[in-house]
Parts: structure tokens; C-alpha cells; sequence
């Protein structure tokens, strides 16, 4: 039997590369000229400080950029509220990572609704596919790429 999973990862190497960039960008800028403005990674969580609302939304385009230059998609951030805090804006922008019960569960049925001879389970934070041929399998990935699912998904673990 052949599979293959159904994963969102995001490789947090490249996140650290994509922040570092960020803020030496920020810091080479004219319009952040001596103004505290910064970009820090703690685990799956950037978080943005600035003095004014509206370098936060400059500095949200530039991770983005700099994100999408190290390959990660930029669908994988999560913004959540911007805080103030004294003189400081805060923001914190989460870096998804797995695929939740409820995506996990649409995926499936997804899958079980095209009636294709291949079989859909929920492991963990992932999918997996097993199905007899690799055509079906192919199928089902160009399936899961046209469709519209709001996080990138990677399909690794091929087995024949």
C-alpha cells in the first residue's frame, strides 16, 4: 500500500533568518531613523514593538517580505491585536504550525467526498493518505492544491 502524510510545517531556522533580516532591515531604514522599533522570534510567536500604529503595519510588510523570501508562505502568520503599552505598540504575529482537528477533519472529508479508492486518517497534527496506486495518491494531492485551504500544506513521507 502507498502513502503519503498531509503536514504544515514550518521550518523556524528560516523564521530566526527571515526576523534577523527584518530588524537589520528596520535599522538601516530612513524612516525608523532613531525610533525604538523591533522584531523578536520566542518560540512560535513573533512579536513587534514600535512607537506609532502604523510602523507596526510597515514592519508587518517588511517579516512578510523577508518571510516569503526564505521560501515560508506567508499564510502561516496569524496576527493577532495590536496592544499599547506605555510610548510602545505591541503586536504579536503567531507562526502556525500542524493542521488543527477541525481542518484535519474537512480535509478528510474532502477527500472521502471525491470517492476516490484511497483512505484518509487523522494522526496527530497530520493526515495520512493510503491508497493502492500512486496515481490515486496524485490525485489526491492535486485535489488538496486547487482547493481552498487557508494554511500551506506539505506532503512528505511518500511511501510505495
Amino acid at each position: 500500500m502507498a502513502s503519503f502524510d498531509v503536514v504544515s510545517e514550518v521550518d523556524l531556522q528560516e523564521v530566526n533568518n527571515a526576523v534577523d533580516q527584518a530588524n537589520r532591515e528596520i535599522g538601516t531604514r530612513y524612516d525608523f531613523r532613531g525610533i525604538e522599533a523591533r522584531f523578536e522570534r520566542i518560540d512560535d510567536e513573533v512579536k513587534l514593538t514600535a512607537e506609532a500604529d502604523i510602523q507596526l503595519d510597515q514592519m508587518l510588510d517588511v517579516l512578510r517580505s523577508k518571510l516569503i523570501k526564505r521560501s515560508i508562505d506567508a499564510g502561516v502568520m496569524e496576527l493577532r491585536d495590536p496592544e499599547h503599552s506605555g510610548k510602545l505598540f505591541h503586536q504579536s504575529v503567531m507562526i502556525r504550525q500542524g493542521i488543527d482537528i477541525l481542518l484535519a477533519k474537512r480535509i478528510v472529508k474532502m477527500i472521502k467526498g471525491k470517492k476516490m479508492k484511497v483512505q484518509a486518517a487523522i494522526q496527530g497534527e497530520k493526515v495520512r493518505v493510503t491508497g493502492k496506486k500512486r496515481d490515486d495518491l496524485q490525485k489526491v494531492i492535486a485535489l488538496l492544491k486547487e482547493s481552498d485551504i487557508e494554511i500551506p500544506l506539505q506532503y512528505d513521507n511518500f511511501r510505495d
